[in-house]
């Protein structure tokens, strides 16, 4: 009938009293290890940190990692900076020039009157110093209000205009 190659459906891998004792000792002891290491693992985490939802906390947790800002390095200054700036007194209006003018006014972008060019001057030149002195402050095509850097004081760009228009006469 059955040869000793062949498995029995009928049998059992338990074959003694003892295996059958450990398996039911097994079976009752493998869920209730497991769920006391479940407990422990529920129990064990530490709680919320009770400042997390305060609104300082919260702030820091939210606050961009950047800025995009539109200007010269000084509109972005600290404020610490922009005071030792401030007290150094006006920039002279070549430098003024140098820093900030000469980006667009070098080389005549969007319209702007090119530094020396004295047919570009010459109409500005006639409105006078307040208008073109307005034109910079409020901005005027292309140009950005104070040409981009609201840290410019009216006589660092007065200054900047002077040496502008004497360079075009």
């Amino acid at each position: 009938m059955s040869t000793s190659g062949e498995h029995d459906q009928n049998s059992s891998f338990i074959k003694t009293p003892e295996q059958l004792i450990v398996v039911i000792l097994a079976s009752f002891l493998v869920p209730i290890i497991g769920i006391v290491l479940l407990v422990q693992l529920v129990l064990g985490q530490r709680g919320a940190d009770a400042n997390a939802m305060t609104p300082d906390a919260v702030a820091a947790r939210i606050q961009p990692v950047g800025r995009v800002e539109f200007g010269p390095v000084m509109s972005g200054a600290p404020a610490a900076a922009r005071k030792v700036a401030a007290k150094a007194g006006p920039a002279d209006g070549k430098s003024v020039y140098d820093k900030i003018c000469t980006a667009c006014h070098a080389v005549s972008v969007a319209g702007s009157p090119k530094l020396g060019d004295k047919a570009a001057w010459g109409p500005r030149i006639k409105t006078g110093m307040d208008s073109l002195l307005q034109s910079v402050v409020k901005g005027k095509g292309a140009m950005p209000p104070r040409a981009g850097n609201p840290a410019l004081t009216d006589a660092e760009i007065r200054a900047a205009i002077d040496f502008m228009t004497s360079q075009s006469k």
